[in-house]
């Protein structure tokens, strides 16, 4: 895939960094690899991509739940998730009063499913206004990204 133009190539980690579970993370790596970009152009196409949906999601997600509560089964998965969230908060008085740095750690532990999709959605569950929550996020996003490319380059370093 190396033969691709250069703009497919940065469109296409962009993409990838926009998907949920891969995001940022994944999307540095698999661009370095897959289309041969420098680690620079991977993370920043890769951020612009995982960075795109999250003020969206924090900000418009709500609607979209409460349509498609309607139905019993989204009903049912929806209010699961929301108590779950919630119910983390409204037991621990400290997480309340820390929660975009709670968000922010949460963000940036770079493991599956504690993306800026996750990050996202728990803000949009907490009400967390866009304007608090999505510094938190990218600055997480960030964090994630760095770590992930330097244990990346400290495997390649070791396997060398």
């Amino acid at each position: 895939m190396t033969g691709l133009p250069l703009f497919l190539k940065y469109l296409l980690t962009i993409i990838l960094g926009a998907t949920p579970i891969i995001e940022l993370r994944y999307a540095a790596i698999i661009s370095q690899y897959a289309f041969g970009l420098g680690v620079l152009p991977s993370f920043i196409c890769g951020l612009i991509g995982n960075i795109i949906p999250v003020y969206f999601i924090v900000k418009y997600i709500r609607p979209l739940f409460d349509f498609f509560g309607r139905w019993k089964p989204f009903k049912i998965i929806i209010d699961w998730a929301s108590e779950r969230a919630t119910k983390k908060i409204a037991e621990n008085p400290k997480l309340q009063t820390v929660t975009a740095f709670a968000l922010f750690v949460f963000v940036a532990v770079p493991v599956p499913t504690t993306g800026a999709w996750v990050g996202s959605l728990i803000a949009n569950f907490l009400d967390i206004p866009p304007k608090k929550a999505v510094p938190p996020i990218i600055l997480g996003t960030i964090t994630a990204g760095c770590i992930t490319i330097l244990a990346n380059g400290g495997i390649q370093y070791l396997l060398s």
